[in-house]
């Protein structure tokens, strides 16, 4: 089916109390794993690039590719700008066609961020499309993403007066995760989560959750996380699969035998999601 933006999606999550699994893909091959485990599952998925993944191959060809996946299958798809960068880009993604927009401002103080997150609110109102933003920093470093040390939580007052301002879609927050790999094991201020998931309205997003043991996810999702952001750990489940075919066939030349291994490991790594994110028959 065409592509869908990510407000009913999100909306039907809250309501229902379950999240959908946002996947960030880096190629073609990864787009497929992703939308036949959805398809399989008949669930709605969210597929999202980052600015350096866009830097590297450009929207138009992301899109493209989404967009002929999304097509052949009979769940909802949502294209999805991941931590855009800066208003320009935002803009960039939206008349490229992404059905979904991050402005991530959460760098800024909080009135530039405020400012910036509601002027691309604004920008992409007339085309409903929907815009997540964030407060508060989550940690770690993954590819130019970089939320520094001892990064900031969300303030659940702070929330309820950013999200009302702003009229943002849903809202990134800042529980204790963290971009990129854990060194140990992380630790959710879940019931910090529970006091902004009651100080706004808004579906909440968690970004980080590779490495989160699945049921701390769980515990997320059930005080009101809404959508649930997997990057890192796709790269791996991916890696994984072309390292296994080249070890086991180093003379290996076909693109084809090793990118269906990493297809076939991405697939099963997104239904495992799917079902911690309880969006498996949800489609």
């Amino acid at each position: 089916m065409p592509f869908v933006t990510t407000k009913q999606m999100l909306l039907d999550a809250q309501k229902g109390h379950y999240a959908v699994g946002a996947f960030n893909v880096e190629n073609m091959e990864m787009v497929m794993a992703v939308i036949q485990a959805a398809e399989e599952l008949n669930a709605p998925v969210i597929l999202q690039t980052t600015p350096s993944t866009v830097k590297y191959a450009g929207l138009e060809y992301y899109l493209a590719n989404g967009k002929a996946a999304a097509e052949k299958v009979s769940v909802p798809v949502a294209m999805h700008l991941d931590h855009g960068s800066s208003f320009e880009m935002a803009m960039m993604a939206l008349r490229t066609g992404y059905t979904s927009i991050m402005i991530d401002g959460s760098q800024e103080p909080y009135e530039a961020n405020l400012e910036l997150s509601k002027r691309v609110v604004d920008a992409c109102a007339p085309s409903d499309i929907p815009v997540e933003a964030e407060l508060g920093k989550v940690g770690g470093k993954e590819d130019d993403l970089d939320g520094g040390e001892g990064s900031a939580y969300t303030d659940p007052e702070e929330a309820g007066e950013f999200t009302e301002k702003t009229g943002v879609s849903s809202l990134a927050v800042a529980i204790g995760t963290a971009h990129g790999l854990y060194r140990g094991e992380p630790k959710l201020d879940l019931d910090r989560l529970s006091e902004i998931a009651r100080a706004v309205s808004v579906p909440l997003v968690l970004h980080g959750a590779s490495g989160v043991p699945d049921e701390m996810v769980k515990k997320a999702i059930s005080r009101g996380i809404c959508k649930v952001n997997y990057a890192t750990e796709l790269r791996i489940a991916y890696s994984e699969g072309v390292k296994e075919v080249l070890c086991q066939a180093p003379d290996t030349i076909d693109p084809k035998k090793y990118g269906a291994a990493g297809i076939h490991k991405v697939k099963q790594f997104v239904m495992d999601k799917m079902y911690i994110c309880g969006c498996a028959g949800k489609g």
